[in-house]
């Protein structure tokens, strides 16, 4: 049997480059549970800091870099700064990648959608 694996629109270079570099940057732990974190709702660097289990200085060095790569958003207020993952892509890219990686080391064959909803439950 013949499978036609003929892709329509191929990505451009600038494209494949700019997804490797987004997905070097979520190779990090903590910049995944950073994220992780703030797809749960926004929060400023110190109790981001403490949820996540590193300094504010480390912590402030990760966010810039997701910044950069639009993976989060900031907003003042007042000498505050909060931060929140930035947008739907971001939360489909991390929810998909740690349920891909749930499946992995649990040895599951396959996810189903039920499967799924239940364990971003259990993660919320």
């Amino acid at each position: 049997m013949c499978v036609d694996t003929h892709i329509e629109l191929e990505p451009d270079d600038r494209e494949v480059e700019a997804a490797a570099a987004m997905l070097k940057l979520l190779a990090d732990p903590t910049r995944l549970r950073v994220l992780w974190a703030l797809l749960h709702g926004e929060h400023s660097v110190g109790p981001l800091a403490d949820h996540v289990g590193v300094s504010q200085a480390a912590l402030s060095q990760h966010l810039a870099k997701l910044r950069l790569a639009k993976l989060v958003r900031a907003r003042r207020d007042g000498n505050r700064i909060y931060y929140l993952a930035d947008s739907d892509h971001v939360r489909r890219l991390v929810e998909e990648a740690l349920f891909h990686a749930d499946h992995v080391v649990r040895g599951v064959e396959r996810h189903d959608d039920e499967g799924q909803a239940a364990r971003a439950a259990r993660r919320a």
